[in-house]
């Protein structure tokens, strides 16, 4: 069974936004990996010293076949140093892993199927 790791950011941390309501459609969409045959897990994030520890032990867990990076993490100006970070704790922790970028959390299935 191919495996995903979706990396998003905690819809928790952000001002403004129903958390709950975005993270039980994260869940969803999580559940729809295994819909589809595929054994995925997610990382949700914030920008803080606590994130680049969580990312490398989230990426080391396991061999992935794919790794989904979300657009909350891309699309916000604020947060390309995340991003860049992102890519290269990626490159460095799971080189064996593919990238793969969504553009909501509810086509993260289809954005980890152009890679498997």
């Amino acid at each position: 069974m191919p495996t995903a790791l979706v990396l998003g950011y905690d819809p928790q941390a952000i001002p403004g936004i129903d958390g709950e309501a975005l993270r039980a459609a994260l869940e969803a969409e999580l559940t729809r990996f295994g819909a589809h045959g595929i054994d995925a897990e997610m990382t949700l994030i914030e920008f803080n010293e606590a994130a680049e520890p969580t990312l490398i032990a989230s990426l080391t867990k396991r061999p992935w076949d794919v790794v989904v990076v979300g657009g909350g993490i891309r699309k916000a100006e604020p947060l390309l140093p995340l991003f860049e970070q992102i890519v290269n704790l990626i490159r460095r922790h799971a080189p064996q892993a593919a990238i793969a970028f969504n553009t909501s959390g509810g086509d993260s299935v289809e954005a980890a199927q152009r890679w498997l």
